[in-house]
């Protein structure tokens, strides 16, 4: 199989290099074409190329197609330049994408209008390489009621200065409405969702029902509320991953999970409210909960806090620093509770054991501090409180590096290696990661994708 390598948005990806299929055509076209009667001619395994300027709306815009697994249809940016597409008023959402199938836009800019874009009942839609912005509403939905989301792909957007409810990604709907499942949501930088007109301000929200996605390598500071919000899955299907992210300057929680989610190699930089958040919320309670090796500073309250648990939720092998409130803070119906081997400084309030707290932020951290912004160092030093302190049993195959660790038991987000952090230097922008997207690597296919399966 022949390869391409290509760097996009700091992320070295390998790719087979694909010919278009028989009978595809590429169309390219301009601002002062028909966008609307270019995307409603397109078939199977076409390409829609547009090339840069600015394409502006004068009535609503849908895209409403059907591709296949083997024939996707592709709405792209021309190589090197920027289409900047635009709804001059708040009325309509920019771009609409309805009751549609194997669907990718691809270096698209999406600004003003009410939501930037949403998805309506459709599955296996990618969404890369966008920007979007300064919308007045949602940047990025897919919360129709009745609708059912199959394997969505959001990956390497930027996204940042929303309005009104204000999130950066609004994915399913509240009790159950409409659902997404078996999806990717990987790679994208989000931002300032915390504007003075912004009502809610998550960066992403997967609301109740929703299952089985995966959470991954995102970039999200300065929101409203909090940085990544899951619910519970009621039922519906696997657990939700939230792995490898960065998050600060979250306006309450960083990350909030009511059950259903296994939440691992996050690196937390600091929250108005707690790190890690468990409650009750719509349908869910907490349980079914996995929280290990994630990294977290708590400049206020808890670094780890689950209220109100009644199933079994797991926290062990995470670095956690707590300047004032608790490291690990607990209640409810707590015999299916696990705490083992988490490490730092802070508190305990509901459990007596399972936490050293005999560590410094300034011993155990390479640079770190309390201050809840970058720049931040939290790769462990030499002679760590946080090396060989894990548990095996709860050992995470990587690291926020998307590293093995091959077996170092190691607590926090971080395998610890003596040249220092092999990888990306924390920073206000995509995160850098190698990836390798080979044949068979599909959206339909998630369960290759996680590194590793609850």
């Amino acid at each position: 199989m022949n390869l391409q390598a290509c760097t996009v948005r700091g992320w070295l990806v390998l790719a087979p290099i694909l010919a278009l299929p028989a009978g595809a055509v590429t169309t390219e076209i301009g601002p002062g074409d028909n966008l609307q009667a270019a995307v409603n001619a397109l078939q199977p395994g076409d390409e829609l190329v547009l090339r840069g300027g600015t394409y502006t709306l004068g009535s609503r815009f849908s895209i409403q197609l059907i591709g296949t697994a083997a024939l996707p249809i592709v709405i792209r940016a021309k190589g090197g330049e920027t289409p900047v597409i635009v709804y001059p008023n708040t009325s309509q959402n920019v771009i609409n994408v309805e009751s549609s199938e194997y669907v990718t836009l691809r270096g698209l800019e999406v600004t003003g209008g009410s939501h930037g874009i949403r998805i309506s009942d459709s599955d296996f839609i990618t969404v890369e390489d966008c920007h979007i912005h300064h919308t007045n509403d949602v940047a990025l939905s897919a919360n129709v009621p009745g609708s059912s989301y199959e394997g969505l792909v959001l990956r390497r957007n930027h996204i940042h200065d929303t309005d009104h409810t204000g999130e950066g990604m609004y994915l399913g709907c509240n009790y159950d409405d409409c659902r997404m499942f078996d999806s990717l949501i990987e790679g994208n930088y989000i931002h300032h969702t915390n504007g003075s007109g912004v009502s809610q301000g998550d960066g992403i929200e997967i609301k109740e029902g929703s299952f089985n996605n995966v959470v991954r390598d995102n970039v999200i500071h300065d929101t409203k509320y909090p940085c990544v919000l899951t619910y519970s899955t009621v039922g519906n299907g696997r657990p939700n991953i939230i792995e490898r992210n960065l998050l600060w300057g979250c306006g309450d929680h960083a990350i909030q999970a009511a059950a259903d989610a296994v939440i691992r190699n996050n690196i937390i930089l600091g929250a108005a409210q707690d790190g890690i958040r468990n409650q009750p919320h719509q349908s869910g309670v907490p349980s079914n909960l996995v929280i290990t090796h994630n990294t977290v500073l708590a400049p206020v309250n808890s670094a780890v806090r689950s209220n109100s648990i009644a199933g079994s939720v797991v926290i062990a092998n995470n670095a956690l620093f707590a300047q004032n409130g608790d490291a690990i803070r607990v209640s409810g119906t707590t015999s299916q509770l696990t705490v083992v081997s988490n490490a730092g400084s802070g508190g305990l309030t509901g459990v007596s054991s399972g936490f050293d707290a005999s560590g410094d932020i300034g011993l155990d951290l390479v640079a770190a501090s309390y201050s809840g912004q970058l720049p931040q160092d939290v790769f462990p030093g030499g002679g760590s409180l946080l090396m060989g302190a894990a548990s095996p049993t709860y050992l995470a195959v990587d690291d926020f590096n998307g590293l093995l660790r091959q077996g170092s038991a190691d607590v926090g987000a971080y395998q610890w290696n003596s040249g220092g952090n092999p990888g990306w230097t924390l920073a206000e922008e995509f995160k850098e990661l190698l990836l390798i997207f080979l044949e068979g690597f599909e959206s339909g296919n998630l369960s290759n994708w996680s590194s590793s399966q609850p």
